[in-house]
């Protein structure tokens, strides 16, 4: 019973931004996450050439992946 006594607070601190997040906001947050790691796998297997020919260059993909959060 100690145990959870003094681990109480520090699990409060760090939960605590969790208590409002809704089930909807979770997913769609981690459905951006996704579409934004998928956008970055297809872009960097891209050669440069192939990033050129779109406008964009490496340093690019990042934005791009994240442009749609």
């Amino acid at each position: 019973m100690s145990f959870y006594a003094q681990s109480r607070p520090h699990a409060d601190r760090v939960l605590g931004g969790f208590q409002s997040l809704t089930f909807g906001a979770f997913f769609n947050g981690l459905r951006s996450w996704n579409e934004a790691r998928v956008t970055r796998r297809e872009l960097n297997a891209l050669s440069d050439r192939e990033l050129q020919d779109i406008g964009l260059i490496r340093a690019d993909i990042e934005r791009v992946a994240l442009k749609g959060r």
